[in-house]
Parts: structure tokens; C-alpha cells; sequence
């Protein structure tokens, strides 16, 4: 049997980083995990071809190739899978498509004739043999959510990894807490599922005899929605290291309560963590309310931010306006938070309601809800009529973005992190590619572009007064570029 497995393309989004690829000789971020994952629960003994289409053309032979097609998508690929669904229409080739896309939405895909629908290990063996008959349901849905335990090592085969700039890997599924605009739970539950250790630490063996060394997405809804079981997977994350020795450094996803936990930020530090993706959403205690970020409330935000710091997490956070609670000055407030905690990576999203999540039920029967969304909270598009103002709401976004990108704010962001952070010291060594960025970001970043001048001021005054971090503000100077191009195009 001859599958196709398709990862659609990514349009230009804040986490593309598009702007700075070629610095870093990369094509895209990261591979598609999730199409991985499924090439590895089909027989051994079927030809597969991947085809990322933020790598490389997707072309008619590589159509006519195949007996079956198979598409992963998330929301925002929406254009590109419609795209390739024509051209599949065109060469009478049959899609079986999944992802959170169609999850939440196949009905809008009527020239698709199968889906798989949720998670897929459970659905798996009945939609091989299904193939190997001839005989496809339309739909494919998992009755229950399954165990992780049953998930196989991704096919990282099929791609070729220095395309990359990191790897992406998952521990486990779901999260906890139940925020009213959160589409993860519709996903993947309330109840944190969790790979067993030996099985964890098993992928990461296989990254690295495939001769990975560089950062690892770990992937999670909320890596410490089951702190006990993460605690487990961090002991064999850094037992592993300790017989390894491997040359890679983790990033992942967690809420804001890993600041209550000295002792979970020191195993994380110690397994190799040094980023940390944080939902902090808002500093207005009453949107929190609004929205139900239940884990944020009754806490100093910008503390909690400053904690995971000083234990040598950067924290990257995430931020939304548009809560109906929200008064006229919340971009004043958003912005005044970010600079003052040293939020290097900001994500600042407009508030959408994603398909089937509490918002978007709650939207719809008050009558306010009045596109689909398009999965990108960063493209100053509302799906819903907002309480503020659409074009209140639009025009305070794209300053906000590009204040917070503006060259001499930016540096002023990332030295303030720098006074508060206390690094690890573990992390990827540097490599050729590393070296070759650092030079042409002298170029770019010192020379050709606007704010040179604060450029060299965080340069130097970094390397004389906190060499060790030096590595560290090159890197954010860098994503700082392509945050700025993001924002400058909004």
C-alpha cells in the first residue's frame, strides 16, 4: 500500500518565524509530530512519503504516487488544505483527513471522504484493515480517550531533521484546568493522560542516535497537569542524561503554578528545560474571572513570572484582550506588565472563540458570534462582536504589538529579563549553524536594519557584564526580528 502523508502549509503566523529561517539555514520550526505519530501505527511493511509543505512542494507526482492520502491539520491551515483537497478532487485520489481541524469542524469539508475524528490510536487498527479492504467508513471516532501508553516513537524516518529548527515530542494530553476560551479540553480532556517514563525517555533515545542536538518541544497541553506523573518523567528525563550525555535542551507548556513548586522548576532545569510556555492571559483579576483562568487568580502574576526566572526557566507568555470585563486602558495595562517582568516573547492575541469551547457556545446563544475562527489569535481578527469595539479593540492590538516590538522597548524587555534570570547552564552546545546566525545577525540586526543603535547597546553591554547570558541575548535578538517584521505587517 502507497500512503501519502500530507502536512499542509503554515501561513505566516507569530510562531512561524519566517523572518529570521534563513538566518538560522532552517525551513520551518518544527515537523509535523502528529502525522508522524500516525506513519507509525501503519504496517511496516506499507510505503510511506511525507510531504511538509513548509519544507517542500507538494506535487502532482508525488499525487499520482499514492493509493491513499492522508492530511493532519490544525484551524489555521484551513486555505492550504482547501488547496489540496482541490488538487486531490482533480487526480480522483482518496483523503483520509484528522487533526484538531477536522475534530472540530469536517462538516465543512464535504469533498472529503473520511475522517478520523479525535485521538487515533484506538482507530487505528480498524481503519488499516479498512484500507486493506477497500471498505472506508466516512467517519472514525475513538470512543474514549486512549492510553498514551499505546502511542508508538514518531517515524522521524520520514523526514529529513536538519530542516528544522527544533524537534517536537509529546509526554502527555489534557490539562486540568477548564478556561472558557481553551479548545483543549474539547480535544483532549480534562483528565492529564501521561507516556510512561521508560516510554518517554525511549523517544528522546530515538531522537538521539538519529543524531539530534539541538532543542525539543515537549509538546504538551500542560506538562504539569499531573504533577506527580511529571516528576516521574523528569527523574528518567535526567537519569537518561546522566547515562547519555545528550547535546539537547526542552522547551514546553505549563501553567502559572510550576512558580509555586521550587522543587518541580529544579527537576525541570535539571532534565534540561530552559523555556517555558505560560498562559498568563491578563493582569485585570476581573477577565480572569471572566474567563475562568481559575489557576491565575489570587496571585501576583508578575512574581510568579520573576520565580520561574530566578530558577532559569525563560518564560515566554501568552496574553489576550477582548474579555468582555476589559476596560479602555487594558492595552496600557498588557504593555506595562510584559516590560516590567521582562516577557521577552509576548504572544498578544485578540480574544477568539475556537469551535465548540465554552465561549463559543456562550457566544452563540447571545447572538454574538459571527465567523468561524481562523485558529490565529494574532492577526487582529475578531470572530465574535465585542463588547469595546471591533475597531477600538483592532486599532489598540496593532499598536500594542508594535510598541512592544519596537526595537529600543524590545532590547529594554530582554535586558530585564537578563538582570532577573539565573541560567541553568544545560542546553544544546553551539553549532555550525549557531555560529553562522550570530554572524549574519551582526548584518541584519547591527548594520541594514532600523534600531542598530540598541542592537550593540544590549551587544556589548551584555558581553562585558554577563558573558555567561551573552548566547542567550543574540538568540532573543534575533526572534526580535521576525517579531518585528510580524508586528510592522499587522
Amino acid at each position: 500500500m502507497k500512503i501519502l502523508l500530507i502536512s499542509p502549509q503554515t501561513p505566516e503566523t507569530f510562531w512561524s518565524f519566517k523572518h529570521v529561517l534563513h538566518l538560522v539555514s532552517k525551513k520551518a520550526v518544527f515537523p509535523p509530530l502528529g502525522l508522524l505519530t500516525v506513519a507509525a501505527m501503519l504496517p511496516e511493511d506499507w510505503q510511506l512519503r511525507v510531504v511538509d509543505m513548509n519544507v517542500t512542494r507538494l506535487t502532482d507526482e508525488d499525487l499520482r504516487w499514492a493509493q491513499y492520502v492522508m492530511i493532519s491539520a490544525m484551524i489555521v491551515h484551513k486555505e492550504s488544505v482547501r488547496g489540496v483537497m482541490t488538487r486531490c478532487a482533480a487526480l480522483g485520489k482518496r483523503v483520509i483527513a484528522g487533526g484538531p481541524l477536522f475534530t472540530t469542524g469536517h462538516e465543512a469539508f464535504a469533498d472529503i471522504q473520511h475522517f478520523v475524528l479525535g485521538e487515533a490510536e484506538e482507530v487505528m487498527p480498524g481503519l488499516v484493515e479498512d484500507m486493506r479492504q477497500g471498505r472506508l467508513r466516512r467517519i472514525y471516532q475513538a470512543p474514549r480517550r486512549p492510553d498514551l501508553e499505546r502511542t508508538p516513537v514518531p517515524r522521524w524516518d520520514l523526514v529529513n531533521l536538519r530542516d528544522y529548527v527544533m524537534m517536537a515530542v509529546q509526554a502527555s494530553r489534557g490539562c486540568p484546568f477548564d478556561c472558557e476560551f481553551c479548545d483543549i479540553i474539547v480535544l483532549n480532556g480534562r483528565v492529564p493522560r501521561t507516556k510512561s517514563p521508560e516510554q518517554f525517555a525511549g523517544e528522546l533515545e530515538a531522537l538521539r542516535v538519529r543524531g539530534w542536538k539541538g532543542m525539543v518541544f515537549v509538546v504538551d497541553d500542560n506538562f504539569i497537569g499531573d504533577k506527580r506523573r511529571a516528576r516521574a518523567l523528569l527523574g528518567a528525563m535526567i537519569e537518561w542524561r546522566r547515562r547519555t550525555r545528550p547535546q539537547m535542551g526542552f522547551l514546553t507548556e505549563s501553567s502559572i503554578n510550576l512558580a509555586d513548586d521550587p522543587r518541580l522548576c529544579a527537576l525541570m532545569a535539571a532534565a534540561g528545560f530552559s523555556r517555558v510556555f505560560v498562559g498568563i492571559e491578563t493582569p485585570s483579576a476581573e477577565a480572569l474571572e471572566e474567563c475562568r483562568k481559575l489557576q491565575n487568580r489570587g496571585r501576583d502574576l508578575a512574581a510568579a513570572v520573576r520565580a520561574l526566572q530566578r530558577r532559569g526557566l525563560e518564560v515566554m507568555g501568552g496574553f489576550i484582550v477582548g474579555f468582555d470585563c476589559d476596560k479602555t486602558d487594558i492595552f496600557k495595562r498588557q504593555f506595562e506588565f510584559i516590560q516590567r517582568t521582562g516577557v521577552v516573547t509576548a504572544m498578544v492575541g485578540l480574544l477568539t472563540a475556537l469551535p465548540r469551547t465554552r465561549l463559543w457556545r456562550r457566544l452563540k446563544n447571545e447572538g454574538r458570534l459571527e465567523t468561524e475562527s481562523t485558529g490565529d489569535n494574532t492577526q487582529a481578527e475578531l470572530n465574535f462582536k465585542p463588547r469595546l469595539g471591533r475597531e477600538f479593540l483592532q486599532a489598540g492590538y496593532r499598536r500594542l504589538m508594535q510598541e512592544l516590538y519596537e526595537p529600543e522597548v524590545y532590547y529594554a524587555r530582554v535586558r530585564t529579563f537578563l538582570e532577573n534570570h539565573r541560567p541553568s547552564g544545560s542546553g544544546p552546545r553551539l553549532s555550525q549553524d549557531d555560529l553562522l546566525a550570530f554572524v549574519r545577525s551582526l548584518w541584519l540586526l547591527g548594520i541594514r536594519h532600523r534600531g542598530r543603535a540598541s542592537y550593540w547597546r544590549l551587544f556589548w553591554g551584555t558581553l562585558l557584564r554577563r558573558p555567561r547570558q551573552f548566547r542567550c541575548a543574540i538568540h532573543m535578538a534575533i526572534l526580535g526580528h521576525h517579531f518585528r517584521r510580524f508586528a510592522e505587517q499587522l
